[in-house]
């Protein structure tokens, strides 16, 4: 064999080897990739490696801790605690004497008392709810207006009340029945009529217990009165049973214990104590705390038409609210016709009551007294 022939039969045999050693390359590429993926098939699209490795992706370092994952392999949000703000503002005795109503008589039988609350309007109407309690009663304009002692106001009162801001009338107290039960059930009328509510006098046996709720947070409302100046003649014994919340302490309990079930916070009107004294009695501290002590949260006194004073009264970590009296908010009574400069004095009270609907707390955030 002659030596180009060598040469040539030496380089087929090089690149026989080459190739062999490309194709082996290739084959040890391939091979894996091909089990991988017949792997798939056979697992519905999962490799056998995840039944072996973490089931949750791995950090890329030591020092990063991993997600937490949910189903959907998606990060879960933090929970934002929902808050809820609502304020509640309460005014003391509003009443109207003659003078009063005389100072908003119009003419052809026409009454206009809005001008009277021109300057607490922002007040009232900037409120979430606003409370008085409605010292008098409304039993028609056909009938003659008088003051004290048996009080009978033209039913424009109510509208002036609408329009200031007033969402709620506590009408229980020592004037209910100044007109008898027709008295009662006119005022309701009118009430309902100007698109107020009323708490504590009713007209039929089948009432329901007054609840108003504003952003998620419910608020309850009850009102009690002392006693109705000697008129129970007025009203059957059945009649009085029902048409006028009085104080009983058996009931109150009760009362309260069943809206609580029902609500976020127990408002209670009460119209107790003795009128002009500047300090509440024995009787009012110790319905207050027990009132407390069933269940109420804010407790609105009426009736001294003075101020009393108020207190913070703390049942399982929470602060709770009661004031005695909150003194007159509109009435003749003066020191020119009372001899007395108290009962010119009264209060608005703000009660902002915050509610964590996310943890279903709710807890009164903070208080102001706005004098009178």
């Amino acid at each position: 064999m002659s030596r180009e022939s060598r040469r040539a039969k030496n380089r087929r045999k090089k690149i026989i080897m080459r190739r062999r050693i490309l194709l082996v390359l290739f084959l040890l590429i391939l091979i894996p990739i091909l089990y991988k993926g017949a792997t798939l098939l056979i697992n519905g699209g999962k490799s056998l490696y995840s039944n072996i490795t973490n089931k949750e992706e791995q950090p890329r370092s030591l020092k990063e801790k991993p997600s937490k994952i949910n189903n959907n392999n998606k990060k879960e949000e933090p929970i934002k605690n929902e808050i809820a703000n609502v304020k509640l503002l309460s005014v003391g005795d509003i009443m109207f004497h003659m003078p009063q109503v005389k100072a908003a008589y119009l003419g052809d039988g026409n009454y206009d008392f809005r001008d009277t609350f021109k300057h607490v309007k922002n007040h009232i109407s900037s409120a979430d709810i606003s409370i008085a309690n409605f010292e008098t009663v409304t039993a028609g304009n056909d009938k003659k207006f008088s003051g004290f002692p048996q009080f009978n106001s033209p039913k424009e009162t109510l509208f002036a009340l609408k329009e200031t801001g007033f969402d709620i009338l506590s009408t229980a107290n020592n004037h209910s029945l100044d007109q008898g039960k027709d008295g009662i059930l006119k005022t309701l009328k009118f009430i309902e009529e100007y698109g107020l509510k009323s708490v504590g006098t009713y007209k039929d046996q089948n009432k329901e217990f007054l609840i108003e709720e504003k952003d998620g947070v419910k608020l309850g409302f009850l009102s009690y009165t002392y006693g109705i100046n000697g008129l129970e003649f007025y009203l059957s014994e059945e009649e009085l049973s029902y048409m006028i919340s009085l104080i009983d302490e058996e009931k109150i309990k009760s009362d309260i214990e069943k809206i609580k079930k029902e609500v976020d916070v127990v408002v209670v009107s009460v119209h107790w104590g003795v009128e002009y004294q500047t300090k509440p009695n024995d009787i009012q501290i110790e319905l207050g705390h027990k009132m407390v002590d069933w269940g109420a949260n804010i407790v609105l006194g009426s009736h001294p038409h003075v101020l009393q004073k108020s207190e913070i009264i703390k049942k399982d970590g929470k602060d709770n609210f009661i004031i005695y009296s909150m003194g007159n908010f509109f009435s003749n009574q003066r020191k020119d016709t009372m001899g007395n400069a108290f009962t010119e004095d009264g209060v608005m009270v703000e009660i902002d009551i915050e509610k964590n609907i996310t943890k279903d707390e709710t807890k009164i955030k903070n208080i102001v007294f706005l004098p009178t």
